[in-house]
């Protein structure tokens, strides 16, 4: 079973998309290319959100995941919007056995959300093969709605924990904290130059949409509560009602980029 089982429609539907100052910072980061495709490897896709928010600057785009839900998602949301003249492909693979058509090489790689979930040393060793030499490896995220901290969030997931335990879940097993910063991994890789570029968000939920979100996590998906979910939306929608009359839930986060390079020679 899938850590992300049963999620992929919350996902598509919920999970926050990249805003467009951070898709620009990616833009700018990766080279230009005059001649040839401009292409794109994002590594845990997901169900294509930052392929969603990159369509209209890459000419060859290659998506991967382990999840075949997820990917099924992606290519229902993705292939509409592709523009013409452009190339998608959806990859069912881990990052750890992922292997590029022979010759391609990305300009840019882009790990968002997700490189808590690989092996991450090993990763950015086989990146070494895959990326141009002039590429990038783009390794980013807003922080989680389990860490990050304001008063209505800390209530919800008091309500978890009451539901599913003190320890944060990671679908039937428990969640694996990496306490190492992702710049200091990465400046032990092939890409060790690393620039941090942080960009501001604000966002407001409704108890809907942070149902909707939970739903799409690996700490709360559905199947976790078994025959209480009925009883945990309840419990949420309860505890939420202390915190706003007008059902508006006001969050101020970010996203931490970090742009990776090769050492020049």
């Amino acid at each position: 079973m899938s850590l992300f089982t049963g999620t992929a429609t919350y996902y598509r539907q919920f999970r926050p998309g990249i805003p467009e100052d951070v898709a620009a910072v990616l833009d700018r980061a990766t080279p230009v290319r005059t001649n040839g495709p401009r292409r794109l490897l994002d590594v845990g896709t997901g169900t294509g959100l930052v392929v969603e928010a990159l369509l209209d600057r890459f000419d060859d785009i290659i998506a991967a995941d382990n999840d075949a839900d997820m990917l099924a998602t992606a290519e229902s949301a993705l292939r509409p919007k592709l523009p013409e003249g452009s190339r998608l492909t959806l990859v069912e693979s881990t990052a750890e056995d992922f292997v590029p058509p022979v010759g391609w090489k990305a300009d840019l790689v882009t790990i968002c959300r997700a490189f808590h979930w690989l092996d991450q040393g090993a990763v950015l060793r086989l990146l070494d093969s895959q990326v141009a030499p002039d590429g990038v490896v783009a390794i980013f995220g807003d922080n989680s709605f389990w860490a990050a901290g304001s008063p209505w969030k800390e209530a919800v997931r008091d309500v978890i924990k009451t539901f599913l335990g003190e320890e944060r879940r990671a679908g039937s097993g428990t969640f694996q904290h990496h306490n190492r910063p992702y710049s200091e991994i990465m400046e032990e890789s092939p890409f060790n130059q690393v620039k941090e570029i942080r960009v501001p968000v604000q966002r407001t939920w409704t108890t809907a949409s942070i149902l909707g979100y939970l739903y799409s996590t690996s700490f709360a998906a559905p199947h976790l509560f078994g025959d209480r979910l009925e009883e945990f939306e309840t419990a949420v929608k309860s505890r939420l009602t202390d915190f706003s009359d007008s059902d508006t839930f006001p969050e101020d986060n970010e996203f931490l980029i970090r742009i990776g390079r090769r050492s020049k020679t």
